[in-house]
């Protein structure tokens, strides 16, 4: 069991995660198929890269990015976060929060809770990208919560264009 301070993983780390699947000149990709990729995200965001720990975050990453598209895959997120304990901690400095769980699942269960985190603080703000030709997702920080494109520039534009065409080809010409 490790023990360490709780740290969710932050908005940023969470939608680099789940956009590591994009679609490039019209082909899926998978960013983390490439155990270097993964590595290197993993050191960044404080984890290890042991092949442990690699596959669990991919089992992350597709359950969250699942549940981001719709159902929550209940059994899978229960797998990830099975024995994983939070626990308060007092001392002089006040209230810290420690996790206790199986080392190579850490960071994968960070990457849950910050899923958790931003669908409790942000409720359907983050979400897949309308385009349907796209696997990105975005997180909507527009006021009236009405951003549909993971970018206007690409998928936004791309679709009001191809909308445009097919309005035009059906109206007659004056």
């Amino acid at each position: 069991m490790r023990v360490g301070e709780v740290t969710v993983l932050d908005e940023q780390a969470l939608i680099e995660a789940l956009n590591s699947t994009p679609v490039v000149d019209g082909r899926p990709q998978d960013r983390w198929a490439d155990d270097t990729a993964l590595r290197q995200w993993a050191h960044r965001h404080g984890g290890s890269d042991d092949p442990a720990t690699t596959t669990w975050l991919r089992t992350a990453r597709d359950a969250l990015q699942t549940a981001t598209r719709g159902a929550v895959p209940e059994a899978d997120l229960r797998r990830i976060l099975a024995g994983v304990q939070q626990l308060p901690e007092v001392d002089a400095s006040g209230l810290r929060w420690r996790l206790y769980g199986p080392p190579d699942r850490m960071l994968a269960v960070q990457l849950v809770l910050a899923w958790f985190d931003v669908q409790a603080r942000l409720p359907g703000r983050l979400r897949p990208c309308d385009n349907t030709e796209c696997r990105l997702f975005h997180l909507d920080r527009s006021r009236a919560n009405t951003a549909r494109w993971c970018s206007m520039k690409t998928c936004g534009n791309r679709l009001k264009a191809r909308r445009h065409q097919q309005r035009a080809r059906r109206e007659p010409a004056p």
